[in-house]
């Protein structure tokens, strides 16, 4: 490996270095905030040193990982928004008892891994990330262990993910047994020579796999009571960095084997993108609690997504990789709302709890507003351009069904995300007592803001993004 190699994989060793650090500082002195500042620091540095990175690709180091403008793209975005869980977990965790410094090095490790998934070219460093980021995330779901939801999430996960592994692992075993290689590259030169006996079987327990990490219906189930029972800063993290890291080794395994030519694939693909946006809008009608009807939202809007991984050319990547920001913008602010207004003891999870809100705490009101309508796709905000390229790049490949899937089943959604902002406008009974801002609130509600911005910016001036993307994920295609 070249000097210039080590230099690419600088993302890689900053993650790690800012984990070696925190783990020695823990040991010579505990202090919440000096955790908090080292692994923001770290994560900052992290995308600062993306540019300069860029200049280096692309380019593939060993068989296992490539460093192009794709990887550096979602590395960016995992980075941003592992730093946004970073403020909203201070704030969260500083009102609960117990060592809090721990967390941090988990939430590093599972950015770590999420990092290595987008830019895996080959399986075992997909799944060694992958093992990497689900580890950090059953001690992350259960971190505070004396609330008994919590340790149910946990376990929830830990079964329904090594179940979902035992698919991956079974499905690369055919795909390896066929092919002879790991490495994607060399997977699509085998099938280019007609060699699909294993294949397709193979692909089909492999995307099986990914549908459980993903919770595309029928592989959605654990997804509500995970997102429920988990510290909200940590479904913010489920919901959004490691289901994107997820969808982008996905998206580049499609693309790069060409797994659409399959028709077979292709069928089973369009049924479970159709399938889920309508399961997971209409589960989400039937909730109660604002968490769940995130998850079900989840769960829809990856069903969107798979819209890109069907469709075709560059249109389709770049509505992919426009959705995945908008989308961590979105969920990202939806969860920080929920962080910020938890207490020590409780989260507000009812929609009942929210009755009154936009009275009581007008900021804070309008900032779920604004998420609310850009998870529905409505003017002016991130969800509306990120629907519209989607739309797009299925007309522009005839991904008709799909389309009109989309289009019904985004008006079906509106109907929940409205009875939420509903409830918070509505007048309360009684005026509710203003709880005292616990600390870390300050620096947690200035990402939030800044998460709000960036929601209205991108509703109203895409287009910086979209050059984001031509120097970086469209070049890759």
């Amino acid at each position: 490996m070249s000097r210039v190699d080590l230099l690419a994989l600088l993302p890689f060793v900053l993650l790690s270095g800012a984990t070696v650090l925190i783990l020695i500082v823990i040991a010579i002195y505990r202090s919440h905030v000096v955790t908090v500042v080292l692994t923001a620091i770290g994560l900052i540095l992290t995308v600062a040193a993306l540019p300069v990175i860029y200049y280096l690709t692309p380019r593939q180091i060993t068989p296992l990982l490539t460093m192009d403008g794709y990887a550096l793209y979602f590395i960016g975005l995992i980075c941003l928004a592992g730093l946004a869980v970073t403020l909203f977990s201070y704030q969260y965790l500083e009102q609960r008892e117990g060592q809090q410094e721990e967390y941090y090095v988990l939430l590093l490790l599972a950015v770590l891994g999420s990092a290595g998934i987008v830019a895996s070219s080959h399986f075992a460093s997909f799944f060694l990330s992958l093992e990497l980021l689900s580890v950090s995330l059953y001690a992350m779901i259960a971190y505070t262990r004396k609330e008994l939801h919590g340790l149910e999430a946990a376990i929830k996960y830990l079964i329904l993910a090594a179940t979902s592994d035992a698919f991956l692992l079974f499905g690369m075993a055919l795909i390896y047994a066929e092919t002879g290689t790991m490495e994607f590259a060399r997977v699509a030169s085998a099938v280019t020579g007609g060699r699909i006996t294993l294949l397709l079987p193979g692909t089909g327990l492999f995307l099986v796999g990914l549908g459980f990490k993903l919770s595309l219906v029928p592989f959605h189930m654990w997804t509500p009571d995970v997102y429920q029972g988990a510290p909200a800063p940590v479904s913010g993290f489920l919901a959004s960095v490691s289901k994107g890291a997820i969808f982008a080794l996905m998206l580049r395994y499609v693309t790069v084997v060409d797994i659409r030519s399959y028709d077979s694939v292709f069928l089973a693909l369009t049924l479970v993108a159709a399938v889920t946006m309508f399961v997971g809008n209409l589960l989400a009608l039937m909730q109660n609690h604002v968490k769940r009807i995130l998850a079900y939202s989840s769960i829809a809007h990856f069903g969107y997504l798979l819209v890109s991984v069907l469709a075709a050319g560059e249109s389709a990547v770049m509505a992919a990789g426009y959705y995945i920001a908008a989308y961590f913008v979105t969920i990202l602010g939806a969860f920080g709302v929920i962080s910020l207004l938890s207490g020590a003891n409780d989260e507000p999870d009812l929609i009942n709890q929210y009755k009154g809100l936009g009275w009581s705490n007008p900021w804070l009101a309008g900032v779920f507003t604004a998420v609310m309508l850009s998870l529905s796709g409505m003017p002016l905000t991130a969800g509306f351009f990120a629907k519209f390229y989607l739309i797009a790049a299925g007309i522009g490949s005839n991904l008709w069904l799909l389309v009109i899937s989309l289009v019904i089943s985004s008006i079906i959604g509106l109907f929940y995300y409205v009875r939420i902002i509903a409830v918070m406008f509505a007048r309360p009974e009684f005026q509710p007592e203003t709880a005292a801002r616990p600390a870390g609130a300050m620096a947690a509600g200035f990402f939030l803001a800044i998460l709000t911005l960036s929601l209205v910016w991108l509703g109203i001036y895409p287009t910086w993004l979209i050059d984001i993307m031509k120097k970086t994920i469209i070049h890759w295609t």
